[in-house]
């Protein structure tokens, strides 16, 4: 599933549901072979919530019927704060997955390493139910590299603004955010008068969690020039009009119109806060359905796209994860095929239809994001699908550059900077990582 902030659903129960699977690849792990009668094992690994893993077993179960002489093992990773890392050392060793995800952080880095099999021919095969022009262009981001594609999106998750009617409600708003973007009048400005009007009663505005997509989507939202040149040389800072744009979105925050969701204490979280009626906004994918199912307040919530200046839709950001394969994997063919039909309109509808957490990455399986009429608005998430865009690879392609400049957005939402120092010494990051 692709979205930002993957390891707050990996609680402790989630854990524990994966100790056997952690025991099993605690030895090195490895991909699968050929056996003497020609059968193949693909083993893949990914991290996941203890749905999501049932979920791909169920799609293993499917996928090994269909192919009698393939076998499909799972290596899930509960930590995602882990998996990257022990998946570099395992790529390293020899010993890594046939098949693997990668976050949308770290797949400039994994490009990099030389590891993963370039897979533009193999798309373009007869064996392939992937074509590059079945995905949608914006999502594919550091993935692509020098016109060769090295991992493809599981599917999407543009960051739309859930909304509370009760809580905006309580606020004396009577305006109704997806019926004013409907009529392309969904503008900053109103924006910004509910969230004072939230903030006036005695609630959040908006929650946002901090990191590419929140601050890159406001500029972008905001008509503003993209961060990166086409170069990609850090050119914000010398942008005046970014730079008071940021410096107001920053004192939003400051002010507690605004909230991080990071930074929300325990017993006290956003999710908390949004099921609670406390919020009258909070910024995430397609899986807050589940967080409103579980908590009975469906008919309460509604999404909206970015406000803009003028009310008319904008590119905002698409959290995605990608689907790699190890360049040295023994079983390349079956661990093709398992590639391709795990990403494929099949079996993304697959993985995502009753409920599911994500929108699909590929042309062919929208149906599942429009199932059941929920939330009303449901459209609005392949409508951002379509014009979003992914994490910029100048950034993405640099070892834990996003994070760092997220730690730096975090002291201009806390008011520790100004938006101009916050973006210069960015700059600077990006330029000195970059080199390095």
């Amino acid at each position: 599933m692709a979205r930002a902030n993957v390891t707050r659903y990996l609680a402790g129960g989630v854990a524990a549901a994966l100790a056997l699977g952690l025991a099993a690849c605690s030895g090195g792990g490895g991909g699968g072979g050929v056996a003497a009668d020609g059968s193949a094992t693909v083993v893949w690994s990914t991290w996941g919530t203890a749905e999501e893993l049932t979920r791909y077993e169920e799609f293993n179960a499917d996928f090994m019927e269909r192919h009698p002489e393939i076998t499909v093992k799972l290596q899930p990773v509960a930590d995602y704060g882990d998996y990257h890392s022990k998946l570099l050392a395992q790529l390293t060793s020899n010993t890594a997955p046939d098949v693997f995800y990668v976050g949308d952080d770290k797949i400039g880095q994994f490009v990099a390493s030389n590891r993963l099999m370039p897979l533009s021919e193999l798309m373009d095969s007869s064996a392939s139910e992937t074509k590059p022009d079945d995905f949608f262009p914006g999502l594919f981001g550091a993935a692509e590299q020098d016109g060769e594609i090295y991992a493809a999106p599981n599917d999407s998750n543009p960051d739309v603004f859930w909304y509370d009617k009760e809580a905006l409600a309580a606020a004396g708003i009577t305006e109704d955010p997806a019926t004013l973007a409907e009529n392309d009048e969904w503008t900053t400005e109103k924006f910004l008068e509910m969230n004072a009007k939230l903030h006036d009663a005695g609630l959040i505005g908006s929650m946002y969690w901090n990191y590419w997509a929140t601050h890159w989507s406001w500029l972008s939202s905001q008509g503003l020039a993209a961060p990166y040149d086409d170069a990609g040389a850090f050119t914000a800072n010398t942008d005046a009009d970014t730079v008071e744009s940021l410096q107001q979105f920053g004192e939003l925050f400051q002010d507690g119109t605004f909230a991080l969701a990071d930074t929300m204490p325990d017993g006290a979280g956003a999710d908390s806060m949004f099921v609670t009626h406390k919020a009258g906004f909070f910024v995430q994918g397609r899986y807050t359905i589940g967080t409103v199912t579980a908590a009975g307040e469906q008919d309460s919530y509604d999404i909206v796209r970015w406000p803009t200046p003028d009310g008319t839709a904008a590119p905002t950001g698409v959290a995605t994860s990608f689907l790699a394969i190890n360049g040295k994997t023994k079983v390349k063919d079956a661990a093709f095929t398992f590639w391709t039909e795990f990403l494929s309109a099949e079996g993304q509808t697959f993985r995502l239809q009753g409920g599911g957490n994500a929108v699909p990455s590929i042309k062919g399986a929208d149906e599942v994001v429009l199932e059941g009429d929920y939330p009303a608005h449901a459209q609005t998430f392949l409508d951002m699908r379509d014009i979003g865009f992914e994490d910029y690879p100048a950034e993405a392609r640099v070892p834990g550059l996003p994070g760092t400049i997220s730690e730096e957005f975090l002291k201009l939402y806390e008011g520790k900077t100004d938006a101009q120092t916050t973006l210069d010494t960015i700059a600077k990051l990006v330029k000195e990582q970059a080199a390095e």
